[in-house]
């Protein structure tokens, strides 16, 4: 099944009908938590973070919170918002597309964790100009993908799940063209069951 035939444009629904299920799940497997720990240190107390695909909240944003960091998330599932809203109330919360985000403000970090690489191709590249948009000058991006060009269908509860990625180069130039120099780069990363991630900073 191509990418244009399902994928990206059931990732809502599908977190919409697995909330529950996912969060529970979620809540047992932190196996990568390296990276936010990563994350988290290079940012000052009360820094602003802008999580796009926040889900739950847990544990990510939690983790974030609970190191003294502002966070302000963002998830197209009405029910893992209100997750977020029962457990982290000092902490912002809107229900939105990240494809279609448009605060007006900028954040002294952007993190798009185990949520952009559901997108398809042309949505990832889009997302870029997104990034820059809501990036203060210093601003820290992290987000994962995969390791090399390509679409993959995974499983969850019985349902499929999509998940794409670009080429190394490809998010190299996005970043670089939209002010972003890679901060680290990891592909399979066997600390973060074998996520494939990238820590990037704006230009100041």
């Amino acid at each position: 099944m191509s990418g244009s035939e399902l994928p990206s444009r059931e990732i809502i629904g599908h977190y919409q009908k697995h909330a529950e299920a996912w969060d529970h799940d979620r809540q047992k497997i932190w196996n990568d938590k390296i990276w936010h720990e990563r994350f988290a240190g290079l940012l000052a107390p009360g820094a602003k973070v802008l999580e796009l695909g926040c889900g739950s909240g847990w544990p990510v944003a939690r983790y974030l919170a609970g190191n003294g960091l502002t966070v302000t998330g963002l998830d197209s599932s009405p029910p893992m918002i209100a997750l977020c809203r029962q457990r982290l109330p000092a902490q912002e919360w809107i229900i939105a597309d990240m494809r279609q985000a448009a605060l007006g403000r900028s954040f002294d970090a952007i993190l798009a964790w185990d949520s952009f690489f559901h997108l398809d191709f042309d949505d990832q590249r889009r997302m870029f100009p997104i990034f820059a948009a809501h990036a203060s000058p210093g601003a820290l991006l992290m987000f994962n993908a995969g390791p090399k060009h390509g679409e993959a269908m995974g499983e969850y509860r019985g349902d499929p799940l999509f998940h794409a990625s670009l080429a190394p180069t490809e998010y190299e130039d996005l970043l670089d063209r939209h002010g972003f120099r890679i901060v680290r780069h990891t592909a399979n990363d066997p600390e973060a069951g074998g996520r494939t991630v990238w820590l990037a900073k704006r230009d100041r």
